[in-house]
């Protein structure tokens, strides 16, 4: 099995900036794709960041210029940093990472449990 554990929200005042890392265990031959989603209260979760396993990164359009998505693979870690954060960004992030567990295995996508952002004074 794959564990997927996130750290690194908390609350903010708007403007502020934190870090998120999720960091990947277990049964892993190899990481893919990597990304960050979001789930405010009452609405769908939606993507905010992927980055490739050649390091290509997309952005939502509502994040881009803030927010920066990067992966340590020596260490099977993801990250985002959010800086200039807002209101409309508390959410429970995500993320979702794509991985094998052995040479024949099939690729499958594991979540993390969520960790609770919120930018508010």
């Amino acid at each position: 099995q794959v564990q997927l554990v996130e750290s690194g929200g908390g609350l903010v005042q708007p403007g502020g900036s934190l870090r998120l890392s999720c960091s990947a265990s277990g049964s892993i031959f190899s990481i893919g794709a990597m990304a960050w989603y979001h789930q405010a209260p009452g609405k769908q979760r939606e993507l905010v960041a992927q980055i490739s396993s050649g390091g290509a990164t997309n952005y939502a359009d509502s994040v881009k210029g803030r927010f920066t998505i990067s992966r340590d693979d020596a260490k099977n870690t993801l990250y985002l940093q959010m800086n200039g954060l807002k209101p409309e960004d508390t959410a429970v992030y995500y993320c979702r990472v794509s991985a094998k567990r052995g040479t024949y295995s099939l690729w499958r996508d594991y979540w993390g449990q969520g960790t609770q952002v919120t930018a508010s004074s």
